[in-house]
């Protein structure tokens, strides 16, 4: 073992010190799910005034809506407790102003090889994608009328989120 991680671990020790949720049984106790970019700019429970437990956050490169995601809402509304799903892409996001032909030259350089036959989720027209995210979710089969479900794009320069969806 090699000391890479110690400065996390030790923020880790001071972390666990005061950790005050032992025992809590992972519902949604604002009843809220978000589906965002893992962009580490952005906050999903602090830019909604939530807090710890509040909320099921799904992360991935771009925000969109994956089987993955849908995978994570559905349980989220049948067994975790969410009522209200956001979509949340953003702006300034490297999967909307980049070309897969991009993305794959500038990892295949930092990663030394070809890196031609990756995949990445690039967005062309971030509020087409965002529409269309919004309405997959709706129309899926196993997630009731009875939960709303809102797109917004948040803005990492002034936090704000503004619905489009």
């Amino acid at each position: 073992m090699t000391d890479t991680f110690d400065d996390l671990l030790s923020a880790n020790r001071e972390y666990a010190a005061t950790h005050d949720v032992s025992g809590f049984d992972g519902v949604a106790r604002a009843g809220v799910a978000v589906v965002t970019c893992m962009d580490s700019r952005i906050e999903p429970l602090a830019m909604l005034g939530l807090g710890l437990g509040d909320a099921k956050i799904f992360r991935n490169p771009g925000g969109r809506v994956t089987p993955q995601a849908l995978e994570a809402l559905v349980l989220g509304v049948h067994l975790l407790g969410v009522e209200r799903i956001l979509v949340v892409p953003h702006t300034r996001c490297a999967m909307a102003s980049a070309s897969q032909d991009e993305l794959r030259r500038r990892v295949g350089e930092s990663a030394g090889q070809d890196a031609t036959w990756q995949r990445f989720g690039v967005v062309e027209d971030q509020l087409a994608a965002l529409e269309d995210d919004v309405r997959t979710v709706r129309s899926h089969p196993l997630i009731p009328e009875s939960v709303a479900i809102g797109g917004f794009l948040y803005d990492v320069d002034t936090g704000l989120l503004d619905q489009k969806a």
